[in-house]
């Protein structure tokens, strides 16, 4: 059963916009040098794209007082975030009352080591999926330590299942685990602690 831990995907607007942004990233990494495609003239499109947006954009402390209004749920990070175009987005389930899951395939956008996702790009995935399963958990905080084994090369254009589970709560200690599996292979497994607190929301 899909549930609210994530915010939804509207069909128009800015989500509407962020996905366009997302195939034009992908594109632009795919396509390369490899095309007769007049890059120059597409960089004068998107730069003035760019501009348009540049001139409509509220002042910076504006849009990050309207990013944290609410009830917690953030349409704007980057790993679910509808707003975001640099989320895959990945999409989360309940596995349990402490667990939660979640598949993306991510693209050349991604890569490290040749066809496999950058080192970095999984400990985004894992930092971002052990915090959500702490707040689905019912105690959440902030990461103080994340230690990350990388036991396979994690494959592009293939289902990744990332998943975490919160395993203790001591005090203001919270400790989490995760991992990201392939094709059921584990490539890359997570261990987290995170601090119960929440730093001021911009007013």
């Amino acid at each position: 059963m899909t549930i609210d831990l994530q915010s939804d995907t509207r069909p128009t607007g800015v989500d509407a916009a962020a996905e366009a942004a997302r195939r034009v990233i992908d594109a632009l990494v795919r396509a390369g040098d490899m095309t007769d495609t007049d890059m120059s003239a597409i960089a004068d499109r998107l730069n003035a794209v760019a501009d348009d947006l540049e001139a409509a954009a509220p002042p910076v402390h504006d849009r990050l007082v309207d990013m944290w209004r609410g009830d917690g749920m953030t349409r704007h990070d980057p790993v679910t975030g509808p707003e975001n175009p640099i989320a895959p987005p990945l999409a989360y389930t309940a596995v349990d009352s402490h667990g939660i899951e979640g598949t993306a395939t991510l693209g050349l956008p991604y890569q490290g080591p040749p066809s496999s996702v950058h080192g970095g790009i999984s400990a985004l995935l894992l930092d971002h999926t052990l915090g959500v399963a702490n707040g689905w958990a019912g105690a959440s905080g902030v990461t103080a330590e994340l230690t990350l084994r990388y036991h396979h090369l994690t494959p592009l254009f293939e289902p990744l299942m990332i998943s975490a589970r919160q395993i203790s709560v001591d005090g203001r200690k919270i400790r989490t685990v995760g991992a990201i599996e392939a094709a059921g292979r584990t490539c890359v497994t997570a261990e987290g602690l995170f601090i119960a607190k929440n730093p001021p929301r911009p007013r």
